[in-house]
């Protein structure tokens, strides 16, 4: 029969193109469909480890000195299939560990180089990284060769270190422990835009605002890392480039000074490549046929030639010696004078004027001859702009300095989203400890944990103000790059003892309370917090029904405004939390949309997320005593009749004019509750509602006790790395 014929599209059993986001998807039938994507992550479905594998065990039996060996190895020995500039990798091993570092954003903590994402689209697909998948084919055998101990994270970044080292660089240090995804990111906002380098206006307020750009983002473009080297939407313009490297740069919580070291001392090494013709370069990986077997950027004009790569379109090498760290790079930018040009590949440039032949680097592939040196646009701004060119004469008149500033930024670059120290392993962690890693000292274990309980039930605090406060505290910890929650009681501190989430006269009132406890007892404030968020839950699973002992494991330390960077913790304000029925303002986005950004920050599946907000709902903790969501007359106790009302169809559901909800007995037509979208999303949504209805059931009642009591404690614990 002709319907048997699979060679005709039409009747393929296939659904062609459904699995790439252009077919039949849901979100393509219904686009303002609620798109839980984001929490599927947390499924342990990708992951193709066995279940008891503990990656921080195996990388403590790793062997460092091996690894590091082998990685150097390959940067001047293994250039059998892929040439080298000047026969050293060095240039494309700190680009390839750059961009995978390079894409964090202090904003939502997403993005970044902990757990090796740049190996899956559309990052391993940006223009930005072109040819950054021979970098890590290079590595592929050292990866092959140490195993599951050894993540690709990891590798990544070591491969820059050990180039930089092996060009003369004394590294600041390194440390092991970054785990690999297996999947692409779901839950990364890399901008609007549906094609790559779109113009910026689709990403600021107003162009010449840099500061208007729209958070989260960080870099000036779809498909870039930081700013456009050819300046802003690809025109020349030093000056105004400068004021956009200082925004990109800011958001990656680098200052001026730490943003010219980076520059300087990226560009002090390697080269761009742009000698070919940039029309006839083949796809990105992930548009390429299987045969290429992932390899993207195909250049007929390579010819085997490192000179003949074709990457930014940009050429040229920055120094006379690009395999050597060095001060080469400052001589070149403020010896000489620049006039723009283009490249080979048209893009635009600067060269240096009436430089002598003998002063520029020598060819890539061929020693007897000598190419132009070049700067980008940023590099100018280095120059350009007053102070920026400060700082490089600094960094000139002190090589010293220069580098040690240079290796100390270069080491926040790659390690700022593997969180506290405690998450770093190997022998080449520094001791000092780093503001920018949140330090927090080691906290108590020997204390009475019964006795501290006790105390807490008899101090008068409510259920609620201690279930609120604990909440609080812990909320703030984000999974992107592993800042925040509860440990370290930075509550208690500026910013955020001030944030309007955290009902400051409330929280004040509280920790009064629980500070004198922590004194009196020996233990942390920080456990204290937590503890007392524990004793109001049991009270009010007590009132409930349940007789349950929430779990709880001493040991958090109390920070000090000293070890605060309070700039940096802006950005982990809640704008909604949802547990706590909060909004700081009306956003464009949808409160139940920042719903799930808050959820996959802190964890949690849709499951737990699920169970969470119902329980709350019960418990008494909205912001500011609003009852919106609050399906029950019994307030205060742990029960599941948020979830028992929200399905019971002798009710309905009505829209104010206010973006809240009525619900309404149907019969009588009377008002029984207010809610807001965050709550009848539970109930609308097809996924999230299948879960409201198990925890609705008349013979789960105790499941959702102890699923709320185990959703509850994994928040507490979520920045506990001493207990993974």
């Amino acid at each position: 029969m002709d319907g048997n014929n699979l060679d005709k599209t039409g009747a393929c059993p296939v659904m062609h193109g459904g699995n790439t986001g252009t077919g039949n998807s849901v979100t393509k039938w219904w686009p303002s469909a609620l798109n839980l994507g984001i929490l599927h992550q947390h499924g342990a479905r990708t992951n193709p480890m066995d279940p008891d594998y503990n990656h921080r065990e195996a990388v403590k039996a790793l062997n460092f000195e091996g690894v590091k060996a082998d990685v150097k190895a390959l940067l001047t020995e293994s250039q059998e299939w892929w040439p080298a500039d000047w026969g050293h990798y060095g240039g494309l091993m700190i680009r390839l560990a750059w961009h995978s570092a390079g894409s964090y954003r202090m904003g939502d903590g997403r993005g970044g180089a902990a757990t090796g994402n740049i190996r899956f689209a559309p990052l391993n697909s940006w223009p930005d990284n072109a040819s950054l998948d021979k970098a890590r084919r290079l590595l592929w055998p050292v990866k092959k060769k140490y195993g599951n101990a050894l993540s690709w994270a990891d590798l990544i970044i070591l491969a820059g270190n050990m180039a930089y080292e092996d060009m003369g660089l004394k590294i600041y240090g390194f440390g092991f422990g970054r785990e690999d995804i297996w999947a692409p990111e779901e839950d990364v906002n890399w901008g609007v835009e549906e094609e790559w380098l779109a113009p910026s206006e689709n990403r600021y307020g107003d162009l010449d605002e840099p500061a208007t750009m729209y958070n989260p983002l960080a870099a000036v473009h779809m498909g870039l890392i930081y700013v456009n080297p050819e300046g802003v939407n690809g025109q020349p313009d030093p000056a105004r480039t400068a004021l956009h490297v200082r925004e990109t740069f800011k958001r990656m919580a680098m200052n001026d000074e730490e943003t010219a070291a980076l520059t300087c001392g990226g560009h002090t090494v390697g080269k761009a490549h742009g000698n070919a013709d940039g029309t006839t370069i083949g796809d990105a990986p992930e548009g390429c046929p299987v045969h290429s077997q992932g390899f993207g950027w195909d250049n007929p004009d390579h010819g085997g030639q490192a000179s003949k790569a074709f990457t930014s379109g940009i050429e040229g090498a920055w120094t006379q010696h690009p395999t050597k760290w060095d001060m080469g790079y400052f001589d070149y930018l403020f010896d000489y004078e620049w006039r723009l040009t283009k490249s080979p590949a048209g893009a635009n440039q600067w060269e240096p004027v009436d430089m002598p032949e003998d002063k520029k680097p020598v060819d890539a592939t061929d020693p007897s001859k000598r190419g132009t040196p070049m700067m980008t646009d940023a590099d100018m701004a280095m120059k350009v702009d007053p102070v920026y060119n400060e700082i490089c004469q600094k960094f000139r008149a002190d090589p010293e300095y220069f580098a040690d500033t240079f290796a100390r930024a270069w080491f926040k670059l790659t390690h700022r989203d593997m969180g506290p120290k405690v998450n770093y392993l190997g022998p080449d962690v520094p001791a000092e400890d780093l503001i920018w890693q949140d330090p927090i000292p080691a906290g108590s274990t020997s204390y009475d944990v019964a006795a501290v309980k006790a105390k807490i039930a008899d101090s008068g605090l409510t259920p609620a103000e201690m279930i609120a406060t604990a909440w609080d505290s812990a909320r703030t910890y984000r999974g992107s790059d592993k800042r925040g929650g509860a440990n370290g009681a930075r509550i208690r501190l500026a910013p955020q003892k001030d944030w309007a989430a955290n009902e400051p006269e409330r929280l004040a009132k509280v920790l009064g309370i629980l500070e004198p406890i922590a004194a009196e007892t020996g233990a942390s404030v920080a456990d204290v917090i937590v503890l007392a968020g524990n004793v109001g839950l049991e009270q009010a699973l007590k009132a409930g029904g349940h007789d349950i002992e929430v779990p709880f494991a001493p040991g958090r330390g109390d920070a000090t405004d000293e070890m605060t960077d309070h700039a940096s913790f802006d950005v982990l304000e809640p704008l909604v939390d949802a547990m706590r029925s909060y909004e700081k303002e009306k956003y464009a986005v949808k409160p139940e949309e920042l719903m799930l950004d808050q959820a996959q920050l802190l964890g949690l599946t849709a499951g737990e997320l699920t169970v969470l907000l119902g329980g709350m709902r019960m418990l008494g903790v909205n912001h500011n005593g609003n009852k919106h969501g609050v399906f029950t007359d019994r307030e205060g106790a742990l029960t599941n009749d948020f979830f028992v009302n929200l399905t019971d169809m002798s009710n309905s559901w009505h829209p104010m004019d206010d973006d809240t909800y009525e619900i309404r007995d149907r019969k009588s037509g009377d008002v029984k509750w207010t809610a807001t979208s965050m709550d009848l999303v539970f109930g609308s949504n097809s996924i999230l509602r299948a879960y409201a209805e198990v925890y609705a059931q008349d013979d789960n009642a105790g499941k959702f006790a102890k699923d709320f009591v185990a959703a509850w404690t994994k928040v507490m614990n979520a920045d506990r790395f001493d207990l993974r």
